[in-house]
């Protein structure tokens, strides 16, 4: 197991004990310990020390990441090997759709210009909007993606979906939009939320082209990964006054530096990537973990199992996540 310094190994793993010989590194000791290891369990899930010990991975067969997204991870002889990569499949799916349902109600009932105005000492009557009947706009259909189409159509919102590839009528989410042609569907909806993993397509998906193809009272908001969006050109946008607002949960540096333009840019309203991390997530992702080894050990399938070389986990024609 990885883990980093000042992180403790989750105590769920005593219940692994008599199956499994257990060792707990940080970074600095993962070389050492990956000769002869089978299983490496990524409790450290941003971690770049796989990449730099590989070479001593000579009888790895599985690594589980305790997160969703395991861009960071693939590096090219990962993708290459027979080792099966593992995530957080479904544990954050509901947390970050509830999340994103408050960072839409948010914008909608301007809750964050009622906090700058109190803290000002100023009694200022607006009108907010009604969310019932907004258009949102969905980029991604993982689980985490359908989740937030779920809970938003729930409330009232009308939500298209947009995917990898062009989906007439899928079963859960209707006609999907291919994100190649994103540009061309953008300007239909009041909030864009990119709930993506991070592939080569994604990268920079949202870039000046799309920004110039939104309504100019559009909302982004990014829960996906940091570099989906090109940043500079948000940037620009909301000062330029050519969007109406961005919730931003995830950026391309985090934390960003004290001179950094997005923690004063109007319109912007950041959060520390905690938009998956409800109370007692870190046991979750624990206690998910153990029953994934238990698999491991009987020989049985592994669930989340990520195709590397999409950069994801798949779903199969019915929409279901493959096991």
């Amino acid at each position: 197991m990885l883990t980093a310094p000042g992180l403790d190994p989750p105590p769920q793993l005593a219940d692994l004990e008599d199956d499994l010989e257990l060792d707990v590194v940080d970074a600095d000791g993962l070389a050492s310990a990956l000769g002869g290891a089978q299983v490496l369990f990524l409790w450290d899930f941003f971690s770049p020390a796989v990449q730099d010990a590989w070479d001593a991975a000579d009888a790895l067969e599985w690594i589980h990441v305790a997160a969703a997204g395991v861009d960071s991870l693939l590096f090219p002889a990962l993708v290459r090997s027979p080792v099966t990569v593992t995530n957080a499949q479904g544990v954050f799916d509901r947390p970050i759709a509830e999340f994103v349902l408050a960072s839409v109600l948010a914008h909608a009932k301007r809750l964050h210009e009622s906090r700058e105005l109190q803290r000002q000492h100023v009694w200022q009557h607006r009108e907010t909007a009604l969310l019932a009947g907004q258009r949102v706009m969905v980029i991604g259909t993982g689980g985490i993606g359908r989740a937030t189409v779920h809970l938003l159509r729930a409330v009232g919102c009308e939500v298209r979906a947009v995917g990898r590839r062009a989906v007439p009528d899928d079963p859960e989410l209707g006609e999907v939009v291919a994100s190649s042609s994103l540009a061309e569907h953008v300007g239909w909806a009041d909030h864009v939320v990119n709930a993506a993993p991070l592939t080569p397509s994604t990268t920079g998906l949202l870039d000046a082209a799309v920004f110039a193809a939104m309504r100019p009272s559009a909302h982004v908001v990014n829960i996906g990964r940091g570099a989906s969006v090109v940043q500079e050109d948000l940037l620009a946008a909301l000062r330029e006054g050519r969007l109406g607002g961005a919730s931003l949960d995830v950026l391309e540096e985090e934390p960003p530096p004290p001179g950094s333009p997005v923690w004063d840019t109007p319109g912007l309203v950041l959060s520390a990537h905690l938009s998956g991390d409800v109370v007692g997530w870190r046991d979750t992702l624990a206690d998910q973990f153990v029953a994934n080894a238990r698999r491991f050990l009987a020989g049985a399938p592994l669930s989340g199992v990520v195709d590397k070389d999409l950069g994801y986990v798949p779903r199969s024609p019915a929409g279901q996540v493959a096991v």
